[in-house]
């Protein structure tokens, strides 16, 4: 008897690791009844899908009565360059009025669109990172929605990074439009969770928040996300070295923007190596850093994911170039601050500090980020 209750358990537990992720667009019954009789605005992108259709889509045939959609960075339909200016607009198939978030240095929503809504739904497949901007623009409509009186509902997606936590946590000094809350780099929540924790926190202001959760997902789950979320995040590959390679962009190497594989490579024309590309004006990345220059570098395409996440927020790429490029403190921009969230690490690099060392300066802040973390966590760890 023992051992058929041990073979059922091992079954069941298969079962449970092999189920299908349900993310909460998909589970129009749970909604249905929180928007019936709203008016509805909805922040989303072309990520905001349940199945084979829009979520856009899949509201106004449930009956929903959207009044507009709110687009974040990257645009509604998710193509527009980091942030480049996109006007506001109206959707060509549903004619459902499109307001953009990147059409004004405020990127909020005006007084008068918040009058048109009784209840905002936040729907962006997120990647995890502080320097992502989807939880940027929730934050922005949850203020908007909370001086208005107005509840928000978040459909929940899994945070293809959300198994570790690891980076240090934003000095608030260096808060921008690429880090607006006091976490680490890699924080381990969803949209979902980062919404509670900022309303929990007082980060954000207090608004009638909802979530319509996942099914089928922990923070171990690795998630493969079915649609690029931004134009160069186009494989798992890049998600999983974004945390690390993204902070090339507050030096003067090329990640790989303008090329087929952005985020799976570094490189300069300065350093010496049998790799090499070449920065390209391609859709997505029409001024990419270095465009038309060879530069040549270090390929990072086939390193096995598990060792990118066991890696975690790593700074051995930065050093590494930091140290072949051989321009001393010219080697970083000003926006590297903003990107890493600490003045610590470019002093550090340039004394010529391990990645071990610098690790060791944010461990203990990371793990009192971790016990107030539990505190908003949906899923299990």
């Amino acid at each position: 008897m023992k051992r058929t209750l041990t073979i059922l358990f091992a079954a069941l537990c298969v079962v449970s690791a092999s189920a299908k992720v349900i993310c909460g667009a998909e589970r129009v019954d749970e909604w249905k009844g929180l928007l019936e009789g709203q008016r509805v605005a909805l922040l989303a992108n072309h990520t905001a899908t349940v199945g084979d259709k829009h979520l856009l889509d899949k509201m106004l045939e449930e009956g929903v009565k959207v009044v507009a959609v709110v687009a974040p960075e990257h645009g509604f339909r998710g193509k527009a360059d980091a942030g480049e200016h996109i006007n506001s607009t109206i959707d060509q198939k549903t004619g459902t009025p499109i307001w953009s978030l990147y059409s004004a240095k405020s990127r909020k929503l005006t007084p008068e669109q918040v009058a048109q809504f009784d209840v905002v739904v936040v729907d962006m497949q997120d990647v995890g990172l502080r320097f992502y901007t989807y939880y940027i623009s929730m934050l922005s409509v949850m203020n908007s929605a909370a001086e208005g009186g107005k509840r928000v509902v978040v459909f929940d997606r899994p945070n293809p990074n959300g198994m570790y936590v690891d980076g240090p946590i934003l000095d608030m000094k260096y808060k921008s439009g690429v880090g607006a809350l006091p976490i680490p780099v890699v924080h381990g929540l969803t949209m979902g969770e980062i919404a509670k924790m900022a309303v929990g926190e007082g980060w954000c202001k207090a608004c009638k928040l909802e979530v319509v959760t996942c099914k089928n997902y922990t923070h171990q789950t690795r998630y493969s996300l079915p649609i690029a979320p931004s134009p160069n995040l186009r494989s798992m590959q890049a998600i999983y070295l974004y945390p690390s390679t993204c902070l090339f962009e507050g030096t003067v190497c090329s990640l790989g923007r303008g090329t087929e594989h952005p985020f799976e490579v570094y490189g300069h024309p300065n350093i010496k190596s049998d790799f090499s590309f070449t920065p390209r004006s391609i859709a997505g990345a029409k001024y990419p850093p270095l465009r038309d220059k060879v530069c040549y570098g270090v390929d990072l395409r086939t390193i096995p994911h598990e060792e990118i996440i066991a890696n975690g927020f790593n700074l051995e790429y930065i050093i590494d170039a930091y140290r072949k490029v051989g321009v001393g403190e010219a080697f970083f921009t000003s926006f590297f601050e903003k990107l890493v969230g600490v003045d610590y690490i470019r002093k550090m690099i340039i004394e010529g500090r391990s990645a071990t060392e610098i690790r060791a300066m944010w461990q203990s802040d990371v793990e009192k980020f971790k016990v107030l973390r539990r505190k908003y966590l949906l899923y299990k760890e």
